[in-house]
């Protein structure tokens, strides 16, 4: 194997011309010399990663990236407090009617039945009014639709009331005038239709047909 001149490519020190066996002339030399100044010495490429390299290292963990904090929702003012709502309007008692002449005559005649009575002599106004009110109530709940309120006569009497006044006994003068004032009454006007004075065989100015109305009616 013949050496060669120049710079060897591991060692980097400069070789002279080739051995060929026989002297090398001064010119020989030189000129050997110039040709291996003006030739670059080549350079390594960086060296290629195979496969195998490849399969060896590990796969690059994915960076997860965080997310940052929610901001927190600004505070809205609080909402002014509304209008209260309206009061609901208590319902109106319906109204009584007039009582017809012809069903006064019919029923003092007996041709319309009276479902039931009511006597309220011997009572002190507060109580009659107490018990007026449970009567009538109590003959809608029933279905009955003509009772007697029986009050006791009026003016004949009136003197008596006075004096039954003064001494703190029942006055059945005023029950008389009081009675028809109680059937006008917001409560009791649910149960009653109308009123009127009764027949003779009846009681006269003493007593009181009274109409009721349907039991679910106003």
């Amino acid at each position: 194997m013949s050496r060669s001149g120049g710079k060897s490519a591991k060692t980097g020190r400069q070789a002279g011309p080739p051995l060929t066996g026989r002297p090398v002339a001064p010119e020989e030399a030189e000129l050997w010399d110039r040709v291996a100044r003006s030739v670059d010495r080549v350079k390594s490429k960086p060296r290629v990663p195979s496969h195998a390299d490849a399969a060896a290292s590990p796969p690059a963990t994915p960076v997860r990236a965080v997310p940052a904090p929610a901001k927190p929702a600004p505070r809205l003012p609080p909402k002014p407090p509304g209008p209260p709502p309206p009061e609901p309007r208590a319902s109106r008692p319906p109204p009584l009617v007039e009582f017809e002449r012809r069903a006064v005559r019919q029923v003092a005649a007996g041709r319309i039945s009276i479902d039931a009575r009511l006597d309220l002599h011997g009572l002190r106004q507060r109580d009659a009014r107490a018990e007026l009110g449970a009567f009538l109530r109590a003959a809608q709940a029933r279905g009955c639709r003509m009772v007697l309120i029986i009050t006791g006569k009026g003016d004949p009497a009136a003197e008596q009331d006075r004096l039954a006044g003064a001494l703190g006994k029942p006055q059945r003068g005023v029950l008389r005038r009081s009675v028809p004032q109680w059937l006008a009454e917001p409560d009791l006007r649910p149960v009653v239709l109308s009123y009127a004075s009764a027949g003779t065989r009846h009681g006269g100015d003493g007593a009181l047909y009274v109409q009721l109305r349907k039991r679910g009616r106003a």
